[in-house]
């Protein structure tokens, strides 16, 4: 199934890069696709090892080299890291991208341990074994060193493709807790603008909840720091969504729900 995922994600890439939802020249020019509470919870990224994992076409690998860190991105597209390094370059940018399976992470970075370990939003939807990519992250960190994840909250994703109300009601379709299933797609949109998907447009994706993915953080060794819940999406995932610079909210009126959150946890040892 992951391999799947992989040709996948080689088919969108293309896609992706021309979308206005990652807004490469935009980024290009300067401007920046991370939200304020990130930098926030990362402190001072200056002079700090970094890697992003799952980091697609970079755009947020980029800002964060901007922001100090001397990055690295993987990713397990091929695809994709060419489209990265070439952003990276474009950028002025000295950004080492290495392709690989999150879970090959430690032999495919050599051993080499960081002091931040970066994954964004919509990445652990496409990882069937959690406790895994936990471990996998606890391994790369140094002593002291911070995992940091900001993801698409669970119940955001656990709303129905279709709401007919959303400025009253939230309608819920979707697992919001782990199941250990895989639920299957088939079809060539994503959640960018643009052309279709072609080729491989098969995919693979798992749900897990807040408890799931602290539970998995906890029993990897490392201990968590802190855990927000916030109301933006960089995704306007329903039709009536407010945007917010180059965020989405939910309209008015509406309840007030959580639709991204994020995480830190030390490896103290």
């Amino acid at each position: 199934m992951m391999e799947t995922n992989r040709a996948n994600w080689d088919a969108r890439a293309g896609v992706h890069e021309g979308s206005r939802f990652y807004d490469v020249a935009g980024l290009l020019r300067g401007e920046d696709h991370l939200a304020p509470f990130e930098y926030a919870e990362l402190g001072d990224l200056r002079g700090r090892d970094l890697v992003h994992l799952q980091c697609h076409l970079g755009t947020d690998t980029v800002c964060l080299a901007r922001a100090g860190a001397r990055a690295v991105g993987l990713d397990f597209s091929e695809e994709s890291v060419a489209r990265a390094r070439r952003i990276a370059e474009d950028a002025g940018l000295d950004i080492e991208y290495v392709r690989a399976n999150v879970y090959d992470a430690v032999s495919a970075l050599g051993g080499r341990t960081f002091d931040v370990v970066h994954t964004g939003k919509g990445a652990l939807n496409w990882l069937p074994d959690l406790g895994e990519w936990a471990r996998v992250a606890a391994a790369l960190l140094r002593p002291g060193g911070m995992l940091h994840v900001v993801e698409f909250h669970p119940l955001f994703t656990a709303g129905a493709d279709e709401q007919p109300d959303l400025a009253r009601r939230l309608v819920l379709d979707w697992d919001y807790l782990a199941t250990g299933e895989a639920s299957r797609f088939d079809g060539g949109d994503t959640y960018t603008d643009g052309p279709a998907v072609t080729g491989m447009t098969e995919t693979y994706e798992w749900s897990y909840g807040l408890g799931d993915v602290v539970g998995a953080v906890l029993d990897a060794g490392l201990r968590l720091v802190s855990l927000a819940e916030h109301d933006i999406s960089p995704w306007a995932r329903w039709e009536g969504m407010r945007p917010d610079g180059r965020w989405w909210r939910m309209p008015e009126g509406a309840p007030k729900l959580p639709l991204l959150f994020s995480l830190r946890a030390v490896r103290d040892a």
